[in-house]
């Protein structure tokens, strides 16, 4: 009886020890919004919309100026957040494909730390129905209140593979759930993982009426795109101010991004070429800040060039996680630019490839609305094939040495792009110095014939890498 009460003591300690750790580590916040292009921010120079509550953030915190989505569309950047690798590389080429279920997530890794894990909003990774493999649940999420695609405002989610109506501004939608289920987090001492991602300002733009009032002097598809952004902002504000009210706010890293650039028309790149769907700046560059006030008490502005993809080994990195047999990661850990000790430029290159594939429609407002109604009516529905296949790898392999579509290399301040059309088999290259023609204008590729050959090298490599881990050589 001694022994079995001294076993119990020391399990007790043990968990004791265990719950103090978890509760030291930080919470953390990842929110994205869907097509805001770098320009889209009165802190960047927009002279129109109204972003207070980013405006204050980047005031506050880290803001990142050279921050480069891992695709210029969105569910292949979504990807590269959660596995901290080059979105290609398991498959997800462009809008609509799923991830597969043999990556290691960030939501996966983080729970081996303690965390309680959440997803809220857009998740475009795969179906939100219940037999997809590809669902937040599948992916390491504990709670999930997801929408296969962009959502609109008083949308249908899936809540855990139930589809529920929801009412209200989009964007609020996913705030709302997030804070709801954090509260009941907070009771224990598990720390919060929440990843929250809008599904604004992607088209259809229709803005509520609060925010589109703001901008009655625009036109009007400007007045619902403008708003879309502005209702971002209110719900990010209500997100900020909730952590302070919860008491967390300190010890909460809060990261927010876009997942591709600016769209056509309506959006700003803030004068980068390219828009969304280009492998040019403006189709990349997306805004970005890091509020974590424990660890950046003051206000600090970045150029280092960083990815998406680094936001997992970072993450990892601070919460002291180190996966077993973790496959290759295109992403960089950013604990020194963090602990303000980053170097000027980035040590390794950084890849991007916009494969020639074509996207997968995945219509979530049809989709849902379907599923509710199945679903009142006593049925449930299957998942699309899509997601119902996603763990597949190509047969046959894809190639190793021929990599169709816009492909590109930044090391330092240099960006080489390789073009590749499978119809002309032809490849085309293009060299720009970042640093004296940020907007991409003048071709230096013919007079830098030694460094377009250094980089071609490069990118190559690491472009059949890609295409390895794309045929199932990390598995």
């Amino acid at each position: 009886m001694r022994y079995l009460s001294f076993f119990l003591a020391t399990l007790a300690i043990i968990s004791i020890s265990l719950a103090a750790k978890a509760a030291d580590k930080p919470h953390i916040i990842l929110v994205m919004a869907d097509d805001q292009g770098w320009g889209d921010m009165a802190y960047n120079g927009h002279t129109t919309v109204k972003t207070p509550n980013f405006d204050d953030a980047a005031a506050t915190g880290l803001r990142f100026d050279r921050f480069y989505a891992a695709a210029p569309v969105c569910s292949p950047t979504r990807a590269s957040v959660m596995t901290g690798r080059h979105p290609n590389r398991m498959g997800v080429f462009k809008w609509g494909y799923p991830m597969r279920p043999q990556e290691t997530t960030l939501a996966e890794a983080l729970k081996t730390a303690g965390y309680t894990t959440g997803h809220f909003g857009k998740w475009h990774l795969g179906s939100v129905r219940n037999e997809s493999p590809a669902n937040p649940g599948k992916n390491g999420f504990d709670r999930w209140v997801s929408a296969p695609n962009f959502y609109d405002n008083d949308a249908v989610m899936s809540d855990e593979g139930k589809a529920v109506q929801r009412t209200g501004e989009s964007s609020f939608i996913a705030v709302d759930d997030a804070l709801a289920w954090m509260k009941e987090v907070l009771k224990g001492d598990a720390p919060i993982f929440s990843v929250i991602w809008f599904g604004s300002p992607h088209s259809p733009h229709r803005a509520v009426e609060e925010d589109r009032a703001l901008y009655a002097d625009q036109p009007e598809a400007m007045q619902h795109f403008l708003g879309e952004v502005t209702g971002m902002d209110r719900a990010f504000g209500k997100l900020r101010d909730s952590l302070t009210e919860l008491g967390i706010r300190d010890n909460t890293i809060l990261w927010y991004c876009s997942d591709n650039g600016a769209l056509p028309k309506v959006g700003s790149t803030g004068g980068f070429r390219g828009t969304k769907g280009k492998v040019y700046e403006g189709g990349l560059l997306v805004p970005a800040i890091l509020e974590w006030p424990a660890k950046i008490p003051a206000p600090r502005i970045t150029d280092l060039r960083c990815n998406t993809s680094d936001i997992y080994p970072t993450l990892l990195e601070i919460v002291g996680v180190t996966m077993p047999h973790q496959p290759p990661l295109d992403g960089v850990s950013l604990v020194p630019l963090i602990n303000n000790q980053a170097p000027a430029s980035r040590a390794h290159g950084m890849g991007f490839w916009d494969h020639v594939v074509k996207g997968v429609s995945t219509p979530s407002d049809a989709w849902m609305g379907e599923l509710l109604a199945a679903q009142q009516a006593g049925k449930d529905l299957p998942a699309p094939e899509s997601s119902q296949i996603a763990a597949q790898l190509p047969n046959p392999p894809h190639p190793t040495d021929a990599f169709p579509g816009h492909a590109a290399w930044i090391k330092e301040n240099w960006k080489l792009h390789r073009i590749e059309d499978p119809k002309k088999v032809t490849i085309t290259w293009e060299l720009y110095n970042l640093a004296a023609d940020p907007y991409e204008e003048k071709d230096l590729a013919a007079s830098e014939t030694e460094r377009v050959a250094a980089m071609t090298t490069e990118l190559e490599n690491w472009l059949s890498s890609v295409a390895r881990s794309l045929n199932g050589e990390d598995y």
